[in-house]
């Protein structure tokens, strides 16, 4: 999986939102254009961390200039000894900014507590560690995971790709990504997220497609979706029941 072995990204990243019989009529039109990921339909787990208070998210959700979070993640189930990944991602502008380092579960504490370690990139290890330290109480608060299946371009396009994540669920308990716990879904219907991700601009030929299909572009987070649906209410009528 190429998206596996970078460690540093810059792009734009555009969603839709799809029912699936939109999808299964856009899917064949695209693949006349792109190739399938070699995986084909596949795991992805995370972990978000966050404050006691949700900062992160309740800012990410107010829709600043520039925004942040932190978030382990796996391509499918491990257990403590295999690899994954320490993301932060960051928004400015509308573009997209990853940093990761790949890591083992047992690592983990080396990673957040500035203890020697072997990992791939020092700098990025710098910046995870500067992120901590800017809060310092971010502990990990849900995990979601869904199945992807991934396109990328071919030749002039080949720098496009184009994910859709479905059975987008979660969970409160076993927050690591070899924890365990009952999953529930994120989303009260089926939907299927288009993301759409490229350096540049969108190829006109994908612009005319969806219009065709009538998919347009929305602002969706799939933490940001379970913090409305699920925590919010919680906060809300906790402040309503203390009044």
């Amino acid at each position: 999986m190429a998206e596996q072995i970078q460690h540093s990204f810059k792009r734009h990243e555009i969603k839709f939102l799809l029912k699936p019989d939109i999808f299964q009529m856009l899917y064949p039109r695209l693949r006349e254009r792109m190739e399938e990921d070699v995986y084909g339909l596949y795991p992805i787990c995370n972990v978000y961390y966050d404050t006691p208070d949700y900062q992160l998210i309740r800012h990410s959700l107010d829709k600043p200039v520039y925004k942040e979070k932190f978030r382990l993640r796996s391509y499918g189930p491990i257990t403590v000894d295999d690899m994954m990944f320490a993301e932060i991602k960051k928004k400015y502008k509308g573009i997209v900014y990853k940093r990761r380092v790949s890591l083992k579960g047992s690592e983990c504490g080396d990673l957040f507590n500035n203890r020697e370690a072997a990992f791939d990139s020092w700098q990025i290890h710098r910046e995870i560690l500067q992120f901590f330290n800017t809060y310092p109480n971010l502990t990990p608060k849900v995990y979601i995971g869904y199945d992807r299946i991934a396109l990328a371009g071919i030749g002039a396009d080949s720098t496009l790709r184009v994910t859709f994540d479905q059975n987008i669920s979660y969970r409160e308990t076993g927050l690591s990504l070899w924890g365990e716990g009952d999953l529930s879904p994120v989303l009260p219907e089926e939907v299927i997220v288009m993301e759409v991700k490229v350096a540049h601009a969108v190829p006109l030929w994908l612009v005319s497609l969806l219009s065709e299909y009538g998919i347009y572009k929305t602002s969706f987070s799939k933490y940001g979706t379970y913090y409305n649906q699920y925590i919010a209410k919680k906060l809300m009528e906790r402040i309503r029941l203390s009044c």
